[in-house]
């Protein structure tokens, strides 16, 4: 009886595991379509709204990589909560296009997985929620202990630096950080 009881119990776990792993994808996709409306909503009228009645933080930006179809809403404020939605503009750093140092920081696993992708030189588009457009070229990247980012907000360039966890394939939460550090090209036309 024993016997099968440990493998029926084995693959349960297994079972629970996998479902909350797939939640967990499942949650970030159906979030960014909302984001999306929530988004397209506040360039049209000009005013922040949320993506749904309950959400405390609302669309900010949204961020593309041309090159490899990548796509993601960016919300306002760099909490857990608020990157288990999407990418999180962090707090007291520049809007994108303005002088200083945008950050925008997100999960490895969900909307930040297209940055073991990226190549220098890749240009990365950022549309802010007034509608207007900055085209940035990934420079640099590097990786940092989470609490010895050493970026300056208010340096004197026009820079984004994209923020994740290190490295791409673990499994368990780390203490580093990668940075991928791009300069502003030019403002695109909106």
């Amino acid at each position: 009886m024993h016997r099968r009881l440990l493998p029926l119990l084995l693959a349960l776990a297994g079972l629970i595991l996998f479902g909350q792993g797939a939640w967990i994808h499942a949650k970030a996709l159906l979030a960014q379509v909302l984001l999306e409306r929530a988004f397209a909503e506040t360039i049209a009228t000009g005013r922040d709204t949320k993506p749904w009645s309950w959400a405390d933080t609302w669309p900010v930006a949204r961020i593309e990589v041309k090159r490899l179809s990548a796509s993601a809403i960016v919300l306002a404020g760099s909490s857990g909560q608020a990157l288990a939605f999407g990418p999180g503009h962090v707090e007291f750093t520049a809007n994108a296009g303005e002088r200083g140092v945008t950050v925008y920081s997100a999960h490895r696993d969900t909307h930040f997985r297209f940055l073991k992708d990226i190549k220098i030189g890749d240009e990365i588009e950022v549309t802010r929620r007034d509608g207007k457009t900055f085209r940035y070229r990934a420079d640099s990247h590097s990786v940092m202990r989470f609490d010895q980012f050493g970026i300056d907000p208010l340096a004197n360039g026009y820079d984004l630096v994209l923020s994740t966890c290190w490295p791409f394939d673990a499994v368990t939460p780390g203490p580093d950080r990668y940075l991928l550090h791009s300069t502003l090209i030019e403002p695109a036309q909106p």
